[in-house]
């Protein structure tokens, strides 16, 4: 006797162990569902066995082969498309003609008396013999009513509890007539039981059915799956679970190595060439597969490892699936009901909640709370915020559900009846989504003060004006079309402070989120004059004095901006050439290539028309570039350092704000002017907390970024212009002239990769190395280690927040000397990171 064995299923529901494998290779103790399966067929006689394939059918093929190694004869038939249960059956027609064949799932675990059930097909002389079984929720299944005498009265698949008419299902293991291959139409999709039993019954044919007594479990979801592994693992099913059996109920291959003092409570399987640490713990229904690795202090009870997996010191496994070639690193946790794909890294201290899935090919970065599944997105992250606020690509990693979540986070940590002010670039992507923020803050009891789409510094003064409790806005990222930012703003119209971002991302990996009775529901407003109230303010607040007939080349970058300097420079006097000066919702950034051809566009226009100098301002109105009188592109740290020259020649007095991976040429126009450099940490509200302090004149933070102190202490684009002007109409010098008085800097910058577990120790290594030394050298720990030689000479060795590196500035007299001491540093961060 023939078998046909249906291996063409996806197992969707099955997802992401399913993601990059078909359903029959999944494995339950060790081995695929298929090979228990076959292995079931040779111990009934049946060697000869027809494969039936369809998604990702290759895979099957060069798993099992011709079937040598199991003692049996496998052919394949691959369906191009599905062609349902009784369609792939159909598809091999032509190798089952010659006698009675078996028909049987891949994909269900099943020790059913086939030997018996074929006995019973031919007492009753059926065409047709269905394999059925009671089970206590039959819904899920076909199911089926028979006579006293077995025959079958009537199907359904998959019905209501309405519809419930039997317990008993059909389980799709099939004894058949070769006749009844007449009854399916070739060439599309066909089911047994939706299409040629029904039809068969009316025409009166012979189907029967026989209720086996046998274990059967269709594994069609994870809960299922997790207990055919306990069924196995219990004796319910008798599988060859191989090895040989240490203690009742400890099942130990002969390859594998388990040290004497690891702790193992069976009912439990230890696979091939597994290694497992004293110290492990190894608790009841945990399935290790081949090659796993369990180091020290692990802990693992109902969870099931495939092969090839890495499980650290201390990581900690309950009730879950890890998929093969995963590394779980030291302290990591995984929660029931957890699902971790292929080859992820789940890095050190990182927490995966109960019924979390991973997809393959992810890596959730150390220490990082996931809640939610990890689908598209290229990573877990650490931390929900970085440098740019909420980072991610549209619709995949930054989705209108995750923007609910965080809204209503947010709203979570206001007071009910508080106001957020919440605007946008010009972009599709940001005006979608700033649709489910405005849903989720009025959702929180939180009103909303909807300024459409703003400039950012613009959000920003009317955050800090409204009385506001905060504000966000969403914009694309800079150089990134598919990505958006969420910029998450306080009471000021600063970047949200690192405390309450901790608080904000509490909230959000919880999901504990406060919701508003339906009398609570907030509103949604537009404010009016939102342009008037700035540009008024701003013209209040800035010396604009001597600009009258002033020529200037403004660039808009069909962002934001065009919609505020009409109205601003209308009133100042300025002769003004401008460009790009409309919204552009379909190229909401540039690319660096688009950008450098701006500029250079930009500068010829400078130099042909004489103007005394250009900008160009960020889609957002948030940072600008400047060209100076000669068409010539003025960097963004030279920049930094023209804008504070002309600031500290003309207050002569006072105090700026300034990162400390600032070039310290800075210091010395500062010490020139009689100003005094106060140094911050490199994260962006530190430098507007600064800005905000008593006697400051100034703050920027060499990325074309620059704080006007006397309007605002956030960085503003268009009020950095505004006082650009004034000070360039001012000053005797042009912008070259002042560039040119400015010594040149030398200042070298190197990033060296950084395992997070290994970040702590680089530092401690640092500090280490500078105690032990024999030179003279002062530390500064405003941000990172910064090391200052007697000559001047420093280098700044500083963790990056978001990223497994450590960046490394270095500043010496000349380049060569800047270059020795990032090498020698470097050297000491790479050791240390090992």
């Amino acid at each position: 006797m023939k078998a046909v064995v249906m291996a063409g299923g996806e197992g969707t529901r099955l997802r992401p162990m399913t993601a990059n494998q078909p359903k029959p290779l999944l494995p339950v103790a060790n081995r695929p569902i298929m090979e228990h399966v076959l292995r079931l067929l040779k111990r009934h006689g049946v060697t000869e066995t027809v494969v039936t394939l369809q998604f990702l059918a290759a895979l099957v093929r060069n798993y099992f082969g011709d079937g040598d190694e199991l003692g049996m004869s496998l052919q394949y038939a691959t369906e191009d498309i599905p062609l349902g249960t009784a369609g792939s059956v159909k598809n091999a027609a032509d190798r089952l003609r010659e006698d009675t064949f078996l028909v049987i799932s891949g994909d269900a675990l099943t020790d059913i008396d086939l030997t018996d059930m074929v006995r019973f097909h031919r007492e009753t002389s059926a065409l047709v013999t269905v394999g059925l079984k009671r089970v206590p929720n039959p819904l899920e299944f076909g199911i089926i009513i028979v006579d006293e005498t077995g025959r079958v009265q009537r199907f359904l698949e998959k019905p209501t509890w309405g519809q419930v008419f039997s317990d008993t299902v059909n389980t799709g293991v099939y004894v058949m007539e070769p006749e009844v291959l007449d009854h399916v139409a070739a060439g599309g999709p066909v089911d047994w039981s939706a299409d040629v039993f029904p039809r068969l019954l009316d025409a009166g044919a012979p189907i029967y059915g026989y209720v086996a007594d046998g274990y059967w479990e269709d594994v069609g979801t994870h809960e299922s799956y997790l207990k055919a592994q306990a069924d196995a693992l219990s004796g319910r099913v008798r599988l060859d679970l191989g090895g040989f059996e240490l203690s009742p109920g400890v099942w130990v291959a002969e390859s594998a190595s388990v040290d004497p003092d690891a702790v193992l409570k069976g009912p439990l399987l230890v696979g091939d060439y597994a290694k497992v640490e004293a110290g492990a713990e190894l608790r009841e229904f945990t399935v290790l597969g081949n090659n796993a690795v369990v180091r020290e202090g692990a802990f693992l009870h109902r969870a099931v490892v495939h092969d090839n997996v890495y499980l650290g010191p201390g990581a900690h496994l309950r009730g879950c699936v890890i998929g093969k070639n995963t590394d779980v690193m030291s302290g990591a946790r995984i929660e029931e009901s957890a699902v971790i794909g292929d080859e992820c890294v789940i890095e050190p201290e990182a927490y995966i909640s109960s019924g979390v899935k991973v997809y393959p090919f992810k890596t959730i970065e150390a220490g990082a709370v996931v809640n939610t599944s990890v689908i598209w997105e290229s990573r877990g992250q650490r931390s929900l915020f970085g440098p740019r606020g909420v980072s991610g690509l549209v619709n995949v990693e930054i989705t209108p559900e995750l923007c609910v979540r965080l809204a209503s986070a947010y709203a979570t940590t206001l007071e009910k009846g508080a106001h957020v002010v919440t605007s946008r670039d010009s972009s599709l992507a940001a005006r979608a989504l700033k649709r489910a923020v405005i849903s989720a803050l009025t959702a929180g009891a939180i009103n909303v003060l909807d300024l459409e789409a703003a400039p950012l510094p613009v959000a920003r003064f009317h955050t800090s004006r409204e009385s506001a409790a905060g504000g966000i806005t969403l914009r694309t990222t800079a150089g990134d079309p598919q990505s958006v930012d969420i910029v998450i703003m306080d009471d000021r119209g600063a970047d949200l402070p690192a405390a309450a971002q901790r608080k904000l991302e509490r909230v959000f990996s919880r999901q504990e989120f406060r919701r508003a009775f339906p009398g609570e529901i907030a509103e949604l407003r537009y404010p009016a004059r939102v342009v008037e109230d700035y540009t008024h303010e701003l013209l209040r607040r800035i010396d604009m004095t001597g600009i009258d007939g002033m020529k200037v080349v403004v660039d808009c970058a069909g962002g934001t901006s065009s919609l505020v300097l009409p109205t601003l420079l209308g009133r100042v006097g300025v002769d003004v050439l401008t460009v790009n000066a409309r919204l552009d919702d379909t190229s909401p950034t540039e690319t660096l290539a688009e950008r450098r051809r701006d500029l250079q566009r930009l500068s010829e226009l400078v130099g042909s028309s004489r103007a005394a100098f250009g900008v160009r301002f960020d889609p957002v109105g948030e940072r600008i570039a400047l060209v100076d009188e000669m068409g010539q592109l003025i960097g963004e740290e030279r920049a930094l350092l023209v804008v504070l020259d002309l600031v500290a020649a003309e207050r002569r007095g006072g105090r700026v704000a300034l990162p400390v991976t600032t070039t310290r040429v800075a210091e010395q126009v500062c010490r020139f002017h009689g100003v005094q450099v106060q140094w911050t940490p490199t994260a962006l509200d530190a430098l507007t907390s600064a800005a905000a302090g008593h006697d400051m004149i100034f703050a920027g933070d060499g990325r074309g970024g620059f704080v006007v102190p006397e309007f605002s202490p956030a960085v503003d684009g268009l009020a950095a212009f505004m006082r650009l002007l004034g000070l360039v109409a001012r000053t005797r010098l042009s912008l070259s002239q002042i560039d040119a008085r400015i010594p040149v800097a030398r200042l070298l910058k190197r990033t060296v990769p950084t395992r997070w577990a290994a970040k702590g120790a680089v530092m401690r290594s640092v500090i280490e190395v500078v105690e032990a030394g024999s030179e003279r050298h002062r530390v500064d720990t405003t941000d990172g280690v910064r090391v200052t030689g007697d000559d001047g000479s420093w280098v700044l060795i500083l963790p990056a927040a978001t990223e497994p590196v450590t960046d490394l500035w270095a500043e010496a007299q000349d380049v060569d000397t800047a270059q020795a001491l990032l090498e020698r540093w470097a050297r000491v961060v790479e050791r240390a990171a090992g």
